[in-house]
């Protein structure tokens, strides 16, 4: 809406201001098909065909500005296209770098979270084989009783459980 208000204004200037036409080393002024020469009218005394050709030669003037007003807007036009087109692949950039962030973050999250089964996995296999080695000892040894020996047992059975839940996790 800005853009047409702006435009109209700048058309209306043209029209209203006054064109400059030089012919034979004089320069006469065109305001609304009068004729002015160092400010005095002078379209009744000019000649129709000097009259035509200085009328002829304004329009001609103000048609080149206003084609010159076009290609500026156009330009400009074409310049904020521009602006707006590298905005938006900055924009994509940003959100395809964000993308590679999360991707990243969760395979690090994934990597350690593989590294942490791992130690709790060998530290129950080392936890497993010290708890049976013991409850083979104190059975060789013949010092368990049979709710001990039921409690140890219970212990190497959980082990080896949290052991294939850990497996099942990597």
């Amino acid at each position: 809406m800005k853009h047409i208000i702006i435009l109209l204004i700048i058309l209306c200037g043209f029209k209203v201001n006054a064109q400059e036409v030089k012919k034979d080393g004089k320069t006469y002024k065109v305001k609304k098909e009068k004729i002015y020469l160092e400010e005095e009218e002078v379209t009744s005394i000019l000649k129709d065909k000097e009259k035509t050709t200085i009328l002829k030669q304004a329009t001609l003037i103000s048609e080149q500005k206003e084609l010159k007003e076009k290609a500026k807007q156009q330009e400009e036009k074409a310049r904020k296209e521009v602006e707006k087109a590298k905005k938006k692949e900055e924009k994509a950039k940003k959100k395809a770098e964000k993308k590679r962030e999360k991707a990243k973050k969760r395979a690090e999250k994934k990597i350690q979270k593989t590294e942490k089964a791992k130690k709790k996995l060998d530290k129950l296999t080392d936890k497993l084989r010290k708890t049976e080695k013991k409850y083979r000892k104190l059975k060789r040894k013949g010092k368990l009783s049979p709710n001990a020996e039921e409690r140890w047992l219970n212990k190497i059975e959980k082990t080896k459980e949290k052991i294939e839940k850990t497996k099942s996790k990597l």
